[in-house]
């Protein structure tokens, strides 16, 4: 028989943990996420739908984006045990010189339409971080301005090669001017990807204010608050555009660039040069022999061609065709730390998030984009610590299985 009695209030004391009400509802919140996932669902809640569906969305059916998400899910980690792991290195060279951790923030357009911080917050937090911030030529920022806001970050420049070739020059001039150190040229976009959410949303540049979207604002006042109180939209490529953002990509992107033309860039800029959007490995192979610094596996995080190679999947037939000559970096589907430790396991000298950094971005500006790296870089370690290695140097394929759910049919059969 179990002996009861009546607790006395000294047995109830040591267990009544109560916190102090704290009325700092953006702390509160941040703080409640635990995962990039939690932040999206923040993000969704706090945004209205055009700005976040550009954001979350991607091509057509959206598999691209779906199946590199789902071949960093079915990553099967082999830990090695009895390692002292009390102290963990993050830090290596990307692109010849230091980083803190192997993530950059990846070049996102049309930012400050996803919150009115937009790329300061980007920028700021990544220098803060000891990473690289992307500027977008589809950025809401100018080069000038970035720089004026991170003037000791590690700035890199994204490039879309223009029908203007004259201005996307200018452009990267103006770049190399400001000291950015690094020009990732993308090369995945001959023509725009049909992104459904956004034509269905009639997302346009600037936002129009139809009954739908007033509707879709009355629950998120705070967020056109900023919209309408703060700098109008300035983008690093362009003066201003009326229109939708579909008729803006293909006013702007070039379906005639070809290798000569990247040698030309090549050419034209002084300092490090990545390829952005690398699905294949002959592409690889070419780029390197033309010696770019670096080339990033990228579907352009889904938002181009439906149904395009998985960039992890990838990663191990690029790197032993190119790894010793070329760095490697990883972009479309990275949300967490440990997709970022699979990756550099399996070969890739970098990472690049861009939704992630978006999803912190929504959820609380420049704290947000902090509480995103906070949690992105403390699962990054703690993964290291599991897996029994101390530093990026001793993660190795013997690391990681990638389990495939799609494996191609023999030919004829």
């Amino acid at each position: 028989m179990v002996r009861r009695h009546f607790p006395k209030p000294s047995e109830l004391a040591p267990l009544l943990k109560f916190k102090a009400p704290s009325f700092g509802g953006k702390k509160n919140r941040l703080e409640s996420a635990l995962t990039v996932g939690d932040l999206r669902t923040i993000a969704k809640r706090r945004t209205p739908k055009a700005p976040f569906d550009y954001c979350d969305g991607s091509a057509e059916a959206e598999l691209s984006l779906t199946r590199a998400r789902q071949a960093f899910e079915d990553v099967e980690f082999h830990p090695a045990i009895l390692r002292d792991v009390s102290q963990v290195s993050t830090s290596w060279d990307v692109l010849g010189s230091s980083v803190a951790f192997p993530i950059g923030i990846a070049p996102t357009g049309f930012t400050r339409m996803m919150h009115s911080e937009g790329e300061d917050a980007g920028a700021m937090t990544a220098a803060k971080w000891g990473i690289p911030f992307a500027l977008s030529t589809m950025g809401t920022r100018s080069i000038e301005h970035v720089k004026s806001v991170a003037p000791e970050g590690r700035n890199w420049f994204q490039l879309y090669m223009w029908k203007d070739r004259e201005r996307s020059m200018e452009l990267v001039d103006r770049a190399a001017k400001a000291g950015f150190d690094t020009l990732q040229v993308t090369v995945d976009v001959p023509v725009a990807g049909a992104r459904l959410r956004d034509k269905r949303n009639g997302f346009s540049i600037p936002p129009a204010l139809t009954l739908g979207t007033v509707l879709n604002a009355l629950p998120r006042p705070w967020w056109w608050f900023d919209f309408l109180t703060t700098d109008t939209l300035e983008f690093a490529s362009l003066s201003s555009w009326e229109g939708t953002v579909a008729e803006l990509l293909d006013h702007m992107f070039d379906p005639t660039v070809t290798y000569e033309d990247l040698a030309w860039i090549k050419k034209q800029w002084p300092g490090k040069l990545v390829v952005k959007g690398v699905q294949s490995v002959a592409d690889a192979r070419q780029l390197a022999s033309m010696g770019v610094d670096g080339i990033v596996l990228s579907n352009h995080g889904g938002r181009q061609l439906d149904r395009a190679p998985i960039p992890f999947h990838l990663l191990p037939q690029v790197v032993k065709e190119v790894g010793k000559d070329t760095e490697v970096h990883v972009d479309t589907g990275i949300m967490s730390g440990a997709d970022v430790v699979a990756a550099i396991a399996m070969g890739a000298r970098f990472t690049m998030v861009g939704r992630a950094y978006l999803y912190g971005l929504m959820s609380g500006g420049a704290e947000g984009v902090d509480r995103m790296l906070q949690i992105v870089t403390e699962q990054m370690t703690r993964t290291m610590r599991l897996l029994g290695v101390s530093s990026l140097e001793e993660l190795a394929p013997d690391h990681v299985t990638q389990l495939q759910r799609l494996v191609p049919r023999p030919i004829g059969g």
